[in-house]
This record gives structure tokens, sequence and C-alpha cells, in this order.
């Protein structure tokens, strides 16, 4: 079984159509029922009502989901940019939560969720999370957001050190139109730059393409665990078919993980 967190956003949805094309059984939630959930649903998707922000839900859904076939693929896909805004203007509260939404909550559901890995698949059960931006820079406007996916790239990283028999890997998807760009065009110039950028990548159709994402996600999936482990890859500038990038990925212990190394050092 593969399973998704969040499968009705429209990242997930798109991964889990693929996954159902190629016969795959999945199993996902959803917070709210949407045109997406129906279209999932006529395809033969398992689909479990489970709300973030309800801790009633969120335990009925671990637990449901516990008592079914072990996972072999688990995506931890929900995301939320809200509160946009400098960080000292913003309601501290919503700030929070955004850390809980994007982060806390899905290494909590990981947790509740991983003892019910496939042990008996010929391939290791897979842990994949979704970076964003300001990996490599600051992204101004987005803090809750962007502290959310940095500690998601390291946790993975220290998942996959601790636990063996399961590889833990996050992709960056890029700018792929969903629901997700509605806050920042809802919240305008709070957003910053963001916000002419979002209008004008729209009105261009110049967001990256989801089969980006899918191709990416498939590809951690098949590759061994000293290949990908612990490791941040880009949906949208990774040659995923170059053996020289397995190659590296397989000779650099630190290849594609957040360090500091790179930056030199000032001598003592």
């Amino acid at each position: 079984m593969r399973l998704i967190l969040s499968i009705s956003s429209d990242i997930g949805t798109a991964i889990a159509l693929n996954w159902l094309d190629s016969n795959e059984s999945v199993t996902g939630t959803f917070r709210n029922w949407s045109a997406n959930c129906e279209i999932l649903r006529s395809r033969g998707a398992q689909l479990i009502q489970c709300d973030l922000g309800d801790a009633n839900s969120f335990t009925e859904a671990v637990k449901e989901i516990c008592e079914l076939e072990p996972w072999e693929v688990l995506l931890l896909a929900p995301g939320d940019q809200n509160p946009i805004g400098l960080f000292d203007t913003v309601n501290f509260d919503v700030w929070e939560n955004s850390i809980k939404v994007n982060f806390l909550k899905p290494i909590e559901f990981a947790h509740g969720v991983l003892h019910k890995r496939s042990t008996s698949s010929s391939n290791m059960p897979t842990v994949i999370m979704f970076a964003g931006g300001g990996t490599n820079s600051a992204t101004s406007h987005y803090s809750a957001y962007t502290i959310s996916k940095i500690a998601s790239v390291k946790m993975m990283e220290l998942l996959d050190y601790e636990i063996v028999d399961c590889k833990f890997s996050i992709i960056g998807p890029g700018w792929v139109e969903s629901k997700i760009h509605d806050a920042t065009v809802i919240a305008g110039h709070l957003a910053g730059d963001n916000f002419e950028k979002t209008l004008k990548m729209r009105a261009e159709k110049l967001m990256s393409p989801v089969e980006n994402v899918i191709t990416a996600c498939n590809w951690v999936i098949d590759q061994p665990k000293k290949v990908v482990g612990g490791r941040n890859f880009s949906a949208v500038y990774d040659n995923f078919s170059s053996k020289e990038l397995e190659a590296k990925l397989i000779e650099d212990f630190n290849f594609f993980k957040l360090r500091r190394s790179g930056n030199g050092i000032y001598e003592r």
C-alpha cells in the first residue's frame, strides 16, 4: 500500500493518480471533502478523514490506518504558506500553527504509522516529504513555512540515520500550479515580491509541471538507501536519469544534505 497524508492536495492527488494508473493500492487522508476526493474515490483510492488541527480527528485517522495493511511508501504532503508577512507583523498564534501543520503534525503522523511499514517487500519502505523555498536563501515574508521546510530537510536526514530499514528523502517540487499559491494571491502585497511573481507565473503559465514531482518521487522510491537516504532533491533541477548523479550521491555522503560545508573555514 502507498499512503499519502493530504492526498486531496493538488500535488498529492496527481501523484496518487499516477500510482493508481500503475495498479498500486493507494490510501490517503483529506481534511475536507473536495472535487479531488471525488476523482480519487472514483479511481479506487481509499480515503480517510483527517484534520491536522483536530486532535480527535488526527488520532482516529492514525488508528484507522494502523488497522490496514502495511505500507511501502509514505508521502507527507500537507502545506500551508500562511501567515504571510514580515515576522514582526504576523499573529504569532497563526505562525505557531503553521509550524504544526507544515512540520510537527506530519512528523507526528509518521511517528504514529512507522511501525506499520512493510517488511516483506523487496524494495525498502520509503518516506518522502516536500521541501520549499528558503533552504539556500532567506525567503522573506514566509518565515513559518520556510522554517518548517528547513526543519523537514534535517528531520529526513536524522530519521534516515536512525532507522536503518527505511529510507527517508525530501523533494523540492518547485513552483507547481496548486491551491497553495492562493494564499499568496490573497495576501497581496503582504507577500512582498512573491505577489507579483505569482501573478506573472500563473498568467504566463510558467509554473513547473507536476509531472516533474511525480518523476522525482518514483525515482526516489526505486533507488537504494545509499543513493537517496537523508537527501534533499529538486524536482526542477536534478537529472534523475543521470548515472553521474547516482555515482556522486554514493561517493559523497554529504551531497544533497543540509550542510555548512563548502562555505569555507575562518581559521584561528
